[in-house]
């Protein structure tokens, strides 16, 4: 995983890690609607079947339940065929409110990393990462030393961080090294491109970027009808992308993509997230699904190259519409 001085090992690893990774985020079965568990399985034997061999997850989606979900699909498989974990802590839900809360100190991050080897029922996690950052002015340096202790007692392979800003990535580094990044990145959110993920690639630290459908605008299978019935518990509503003006620019980019995508003979999804594997700085995509049959529906990404045309048609695109924020196409590619 790291670049940073590799062992041999450490590097084949990284090297071999698949292009495109599953998000598990859905098979918590909380703020996505109702979620068959069998589905959620069918998803991640899919995935491991057409090549994805990382999976990632955290305690936080469905209060543990996506990470028994994941844990319940390793055990079926053989242990030559499981994908590797990455999963979080830091974010937990309160049992009273039930509304979500970050908590980095040692304590809680140790009981998290228990709780989670039990649910994925693993030995040791092959990447583990503080989700969000806190407010607290020494918790990350703190909360980062916790995860170098869990590394060095066997209980997590790697140990990176997620939602982190530069300033905080830079505090977190001068501590230790960092194995990987983890960031938003998609047509629609495109900042990334401009701090987090050059970070990344001036010290040689792998980048995951997440959200590449922007958790379902992209896929091909909204609309204005959809919005307006999801469940007022769907966290989606919440999400300005998801709200005026950003909704309708949006719907107006949709059109232009599925031209693009038409003509050349492949699925919005499967466009939108090859679009994320142009930038050199990314190292992974994670992408969430719901059935195996969603999973079927973005593999292809995976093996597709926008040429220079294609990529200057979603640039006016993007231009012409307001859609998003941040660059369009990567400087080396104009």
């Amino acid at each position: 995983m790291t670049r940073q001085d590799p062992s041999p090992a450490d590097e084949e690893a990284r090297t071999s890690l698949s292009r495109l990774g599953l998000g598990a985020w859905a098979f918590g079965g909380v703020g996505w609607g109702t979620q068959d568990d069998s589905d959620s399985i069918a998803a991640i034997h899919r995935a491991v079947e057409l090549g994805v061999n990382w999976i990632d997850t955290a305690p936080v989606y469905g209060n543990g339940h996506a990470e028994d979900v994941v844990g319940s699909a390793l055990a079926a498989l053989d242990v030559g065929e499981r994908p590797r974990v990455f999963t979080k802590a830091g974010v937990l839900i309160d049992p009273v409110s039930g509304r979500t809360y970050r908590d980095l100190t040692p304590q809680s991050l140790r009981t998290e990393c228990e709780a989670s080897l039990a649910r994925l029922k693993l030995d040791c996690i092959d990447l583990y990462q503080l989700h969000w950052p806190t407010d607290d002015p020494g918790g990350i340096e703190q909360a980062w030393e916790t995860l170098g202790e869990l590394q060095r007692e066997g209980k997590v392979r790697w140990t990176g961080v997620s939602n982190f800003s530069v300033p905080l990535l830079d505090r977190s580094s001068a501590r230790r090294s960092i194995d990987a990044v983890q960031t938003p990145l998609s047509l629609l959110t495109r900042d990334s491109v401009n701090d987090v993920l050059p970070w990344a690639a001036r010290r040689k630290v792998h980048a995951l970027v997440y959200s590449p459908l922007e958790s379902g605008l992209l896929s091909g299978r909204f609309s204005a009808h959809r919005l307006r019935s999801l469940p007022q518990t769907d966290w989606r509503r919440r999400r300005k992308q998801f709200q005026e003006p950003q909704f309708s620019r949006t719907l107006a980019l949709l059109v232009h993509l599925e031209l693009i995508g038409t003509g050349l003979g492949i699925s919005l999804a499967e466009l939108a997230i090859a679009w994320t594997l142009i930038w050199p700085d990314v190292d992974g995509v994670i992408v969430g699904a719901r059935s195996a049959a969603q999973v079927d529906g973005w593999f292809g990404a995976a093996g597709l190259t926008l040429d220079d045309c294609t990529l200057d048609a979603i640039a006016t695109a993007l231009v012409q519409t307001s859609a998003g924020e941040g660059p369009t196409r990567p400087p080396s590619l104009s």
